[in-house]
């Protein structure tokens, strides 16, 4: 959804998820491309995230608006320069990601 993924909740209205996880890159001090769940309660307590509508903000509209249940992946950036590609080890997390969801439902 890109730097402002609350562009986009008029897709979530059509959709109606009961389930919505949002994907983003986080600094948590780990390894470039660590990925780490956050809970809805997590999402509200981090300030990690790379938007400047705090991802809790964003949380809480859905899960009001729609009535979902909001989770988080963060992914850990190796570095956080603008408009800059994906560097190996984040570009590989989000594989394993995809790797994962395609798994479920491919």
């Amino acid at each position: 959804a890109g730097s402002a993924p609350e562009n986009l909740t008029f897709a979530l209205r059509r959709f109606a998820p009961r389930h919505t996880l949002l994907i983003d890159a986080a600094q948590m001090d780990e390894a470039p491309g660590a990925i780490r769940y956050f809970s809805p309660q997590e999402i509200t307590g981090i300030g990690a995230f790379s938007h400047a509508l705090p991802l809790s903000a964003l949380a809480a509209y859905l899960t009001a608006e729609l009535g979902c249940t909001v989770g988080a992946l963060g992914v850990q950036p190796a570095h956080n320069d603008f408009d800059t590609p994906l560097s190996p080890p984040v570009r590989a997390a989000m594989y394993r990601i995809l790797g994962y969801f395609t798994s479920l439902w491919g």
